[in-house]
């Protein structure tokens, strides 16, 4: 059987997507396993989650290092290197990274925004769908790079934007993709799956599956 491959994920709160990319790697035969959870909040209500599922949690608190972001992500990069991490996934992790982080896992870090990129980068995705008018909204993985959310994508989700949406619930219309597209993007991260020659990403539509329409 393939070596799977050692992932790590970061977060700053509930870890909804946490739940879902370890609900995946519990399957043996998922091509990655998550040996630990970091949060740089110890009250992350995710921590407990991540113990729950039987990973490793570490709370690597923001605060004693003040305003010293690098100094901060120097501690999380030695608790990655220390458990042998090959990949990290980013799942609502809260603090912009510096250079030293992106670069010390350039083509090793991915992260889920909520937003089909390139649209809509940065935060408050959703109201700004709505206030565009867009028809169509999702999530997108994609490789972390030093420009916020321009990396290469990996996999994205959409789905419609319906006539009375409210932030709340396209938000909430996206999140459930958001937990489907998460594990087949670590999959193809971890190599165990191929982005067709033709497309530049996966792209996973609710609709054909009935989900979502009106």
């Amino acid at each position: 059987m393939t070596e799977r491959v050692r992932t790590a994920v970061l977060i700053s709160g509930r870890g909804s997507n946490m739940v879902a990319l370890l609900r995946a790697a519990a399957a043996p035969s998922f091509p990655a396993e998550i040996v630990v959870v970091i949060s740089n909040r110890p009250d992350a209500p995710g921590l407990p989650l991540a113990r729950d599922a039987g990973a490793e949690a570490l709370a690597i608190d923001q605060r004693p290092f003040g305003r010293d972001r690098r100094a901060h992500e120097a501690a999380i990069h030695a608790a990655l290197v220390a458990r042998d991490v090959r990949l990290v996934c980013l799942a609502g992790y809260m603090r912009l990274l510096t250079p030293f982080l992106v670069g010390a896992w350039d083509g090793r870090m991915i992260n889920i925004h909520p937003s089909l990129l390139p649209a809509f980068p940065g935060l408050h995705t959703h109201a700004r769908a709505l206030q565009a008018g867009v028809k169509l909204h999702g999530c997108t993985v994609h490789w972390v790079t030093e420009q916020m959310d321009e990396g290469p994508v990996i996999a994205q989700a959409a789905v419609p934007v319906l006539p009375g949406d409210t932030e709340e619930s396209l938000a909430a219309r996206v999140l459930a993709q958001e937990h489907a597209l998460y594990p087949l993007a670590l999959r193809v991260a971890a190599g165990a799956a191929a982005v067709p020659a033709d497309a530049a990403a996966y792209m996973r539509n609710p609709l054909a599956a009935g989900q979502g329409g009106p």
